[in-house]
């Protein structure tokens, strides 16, 4: 049976799809808090440390993707850097939280989005019914586009990549367009007398959750290295170019939102996109914003649903406890992977809240993603550099300046919110018990 690869276009529509999700679209509603970042210069400098941080590590991930070249992302990583027990912990997380949680998020985010919609369709039904009924739904939709195989979710994501990135552009531009500027926000993008003491407070290393959930799926086209057209080229292209495209207009749209938006309105709301929307344009051309943005959101459900069974069934080739997982139909699809994660993540959307998953999301992916960006001084130490291999850019500095920025996000919580620490542990915590007793074949 021949297998199916993906094309450089893929590689970077995934991470370009992963990466512009439900963070950029609602995080600056939890980031204009009074006890968070409530300075518009430190709100920009947080996104730009966000993209700096997700390059580094972009970076470091090329190298040590393109020296071991097999798909499975942290787990086929850290399985061969350190123990397999590591690289089980990692695969289980990332089906558990670094892929099911984070599609119920943009299941749910797509719900919110589309709530004005949906309550002119079924007024009068129960608040949050709705936002769950059409994540759940969403998550089938792609589920069943998944299963016919690598052409048809390939092609998908690439369509809805596209789309996704016009309206971006159309939302950034309408503002400063069409927006009177006496109606505008009036905001300044200029340092301002607490933009040093806000940088350097324990405050905005917290939101930096927020940014850096944003930002995740910089490392989206590692997962499948092994099912990729050309790694040695197009797996470094799709990292660094996926991560600078999102860099820019991450920058550019918290700038539109903050002009166009006062701190007041934006404050604790999810669907900040459809509060910019309904102050350029009407309310009808505002429902189709809302619907748009809600298409915005599932292309990361689509991505996410490439990448992650792939993990989910490289732990089932390995564990003969996991079999089932690892079984692969003619198309190309890991049926059963996939069908596992669409019933995690629809659990979650009926079960959790937005913002718990967030933070949830950021602490415990970020625990294996510094383990693997350290990979990149074991890998060297031991010389396993091959032909395929990329050098990491400005090493040593770009992974340290990556574990430096993690270590100071986790502990901040590990001082504030230590419970969300014992929550990361206790999702790792399985994984060492199917080691123990399904062992790798």
């Amino acid at each position: 049976m021949t297998t199916k690869l993906y094309s450089k276009s893929v590689a970077a529509n995934m991470v370009v799809a992963n990466m512009i999700g439900t963070g950029i679209f609602t995080s600056i509603g939890f980031q204009v808090m009074p006890d968070a970042i409530p300075d518009p210069f430190s709100i920009m400098m947080i996104w730009l440390i966000g993209g700096i941080f997700s390059l580094c590590g972009a970076l470091a991930y090329a190298e040590v993707a393109t020296t071991l070249r097999e798909s499975g992302g942290e787990y086929t990583f850290l399985s061969k850097i350190y123990h397999p027990v590591l690289g089980l912990a990692s695969g289980w997380v990332s089906l558990i939280v670094g892929f099911s949680a984070a599609i119920a998020s943009l299941a749910l985010a797509s719900g919110e989005y589309l709530g004005p919609i949906t309550d002119q369709m079924a007024p009068g039904m129960p608040v949050g019914f709705m936002t769950k009924a059409i994540g759940v739904s969403l998550i089938i939709l792609v589920t069943l586009i998944q299963l016919k195989g690598v052409e048809s979710g390939g092609g998908f994501q690439n369509i809805m990549t596209y789309v996704k990135l016009g309206f971006i552009v159309v939302l950034v531009l309408s503002p400063l367009l069409l927006l009177p500027s006496s109606s505008s926000s009036g905001v300044s993008f200029a340092p301002s007398e607490i933009s040093s003491s806000t940088i350097l407070g324990m405050p905005f290393a917290g939101s930096l959750v927020w940014v850096l959930f944003a930002y995740s799926g910089w490392n989206a086209s590692a997962y499948i290295a092994g099912n990729m057209i050309d790694p040695k080229k197009n797996l470094p292209f799709s990292l660094l170019v996926g991560t600078g495209v999102v860099t820019c207009i991450y920058l550019a749209l918290t700038a539109v939102f903050m002009y166009t938006c006062s701190f007041d309105e934006m404050r604790g709301v999810v669907d900040v996109g459809n509060i910019v929307v309904n102050k350029v344009f009407s309310p009808n051309t505002a429902l189709v914003f809302g619907a748009l943005f809600a298409l915005a959101l599932v292309a990361g459900i689509n991505a996410m649903f490439i990448a992650g069974p792939r993990v989910t069934q490289k732990m089932g080739l390995d564990y003969p406890l996991l079999y089932k997982l690892g079984q692969q139909s003619e198309n190309g699809a890991p049926v059963n992977a996939i069908l596992l994660q669409t019933v995690l993540s629809s659990i979650m959307v009926v079960f959790s809240d937005f913002k718990s998953i967030i933070e949830y999301i950021g602490i415990t992916l970020t625990i294996f993603s510094v383990l693997t960006v350290s990979g990149v001084f074991v890998l060297r130490s031991k010389g396993m550099a091959n032909e395929n291999t990329i050098k990491t850019w400005g090493y040593p500095i770009t992974p340290l300046i990556f574990i430096a920025v993690s270590i100071w996000m986790i502990f901040y919580f590990a001082q504030n919110d230590p419970m969300k620490i014992v929550w990361s542990a206790l999702t790792i915590l399985p994984a060492f018990l199917i080691h123990k007793f399904g062992k790798k074949s």
